[in-house]
């Protein structure tokens, strides 16, 4: 039977579950490939470095050049993260025509095309299907289950964190703050949470996701972002008693117009209480998707963590370990560009519904000062509720807004926030039907 000899480079929680996943199921892996698969050697910052999973003494070294210049190894799993020096080691390892497995979002987000271009030009292969939701096989499918298909729409809780979050304060009724500090306490949310919390690793994930499905690298910077500090026990009591609750989407959706493209977007968003994502709680994942042929699916299960992320570096593995069992041919390249003038759509020029609470004064004439502004920018509003017994300065008041560009809305909330009988800040959410 052929061998194929693994070098990595991390040798933490996720690459811990990596050599401990192989070792449970290596045979497995080797009697369904064809192909004997072989850790020859691990880099990892200390030998005696915290993890979940032991490795093998002799196969660890502290030097990451180590791994990548063995002339015996022929993948390399990077495992490191970040794109400092992460990108040096995949680039290395690619110039000298090795197959690269990795995790890395940021890295794929921020750099894809000159990785991808590093690859063609050795004639390696890049995989990355642990850099998106962990354990769900979303980039194969849309890479190759969904080869016949045009995506109208694509709909994912992508983190986690974000999720247990919003999870807890709907059950829970719980502030936003203390879900997060307990978040922390247990190891769902880093310290700081930044990335997490504030959209940035959704939007990485967001951004592959649209890159496969469209056929145009999709720039980062071009992704609308907005994260979930702002949602508060209040909005997700009003969400319920409306129908809905609040989700953290990555959203990948096509638009038509006279300037057609795919809206990119990431932020917090009202969704129906009775469709299947409402449904996906603590720090579960799940990516909805619309095809023109196969319909909609839904993809669920753990994107994160030591288990999940290894069954997914370990399926990559499998694929070059066929390609090299082909005699090197890569079967799959890692990004076909088939829509050179693809185009992400500003936000400004994408219509939604809105949901938006005020702060106001409770007095006589305010609603209708508020209505003749949502009228002047030909924004309808669908309902409007103002509830009683709150006692203090200032009320409530809920609007739910219909169909409107965000362009529209954005001024609008901007002159309500100057009248002096609103006395904070307006809160607006999105509303994504799922249609």
């Amino acid at each position: 039977m052929q061998q194929v000899n693994l070098g990595m480079i991390g040798g933490g929680t996720v690459g811990s579950g990596v050599f401990h996943a192989l070792q449970q199921n290596g045979g497995l892996m080797s009697a369904r490939l064809g192909v004997q698969l072989n850790f020859r050697k691990i880099a990892v910052k200390s030998f005696d470095e915290p993890r979940p999973y032991p490795i093998t003494r002799e196969l660890m070294t502290t030097n990451w050049q180590e791994v990548v210049n063995d002339p015996e190894i022929h993948v390399i799993i990077e495992l490191v993260g970040g794109t400092g020096i992460a990108r040096t080691m995949v680039l290395a390892a690619l110039a000298q025509g090795k197959t690269v497995v990795t995790a890395n979002k940021a890295l794929i987000s921020a750099c894809g095309p000159e990785l991808f271009a590093a690859a063609a030009k050795t004639g390696a292969n890049l995989y990355y299907e642990a850099s998106v939701c962990g354990g769900i096989p979303i980039i194969k499918s849309l890479r190759e289950g969904f080869v016949a298909n045009q995506f109208s729409a694509i709909y994912g809780i992508v983190n986690g964190t974000c999720n247990y979050i919003l999870t807890r304060m709907k059950l829970e009724g719980a502030d936003f703050a203390a879900v997060l500090a307990e978040a922390q306490k247990l190891g769902y949310a880093e310290t700081p949470p930044d990335l997490d919390i504030d959209g940035i690793d959704a939007q990485h994930k967001t951004g592959i996701l649209a890159s496969l499905a469209h056929g145009f690298w999709v720039d980062h910077h071009q992704i609308h972002t907005e994260g979930i500090r702002d949602v508060s026990k209040i909005d997700m009591k009003f969400a319920s008693q409306l129908g809905y609750t609040i989700k953290l989407l990555g959203i990948v959706k096509q638009i038509a117009g006279k300037k057609p493209g795919v809206q990119v977007s990431v932020y917090p968003a009202l969704i129906p209480g009775a469709h299947v994502l409402a449904n996906v709680n603590q720090v579960f994942n799940a990516v909805f998707v619309r095809g023109d042929v196969v319909g909609e699916t839904l993809f669920y299960g753990r994107g994160a963590g030591k288990d999940a992320t290894a069954s997914a570096v370990l399926s990559d593995v499998a694929d070059a370990a066929l390609d090299l069992k082909n005699g090197g041919r890569v079967r799959i390249a890692p990004f076909v560009a088939h829509a050179n003038k693809g185009r992400v759509v500003p936000l400004d020029e994408i219509t939604s519904q809105y949901y938006v609470r005020l702060s106001v004064v409770d007095k006589p004439g305010v609603l209708a000062k508020v209505a003749a502004i949502f009228a002047a920018g030909k924004i309808g509003i669908s309902s409007v509720i103002q509830p009683e017994g709150h006692e203090g300065e200032s009320v409530p008041l809920i609007f739910m807004l219909h169909d409107a560009p965000n362009a529209a809305m954005r001024k609008a909330l901007a002159k309500i926030a100057r009248l002096p009988a609103v006395k904070a800040r307006p809160v607006m959410f999105r509303v994504e039907n799922l249609q």
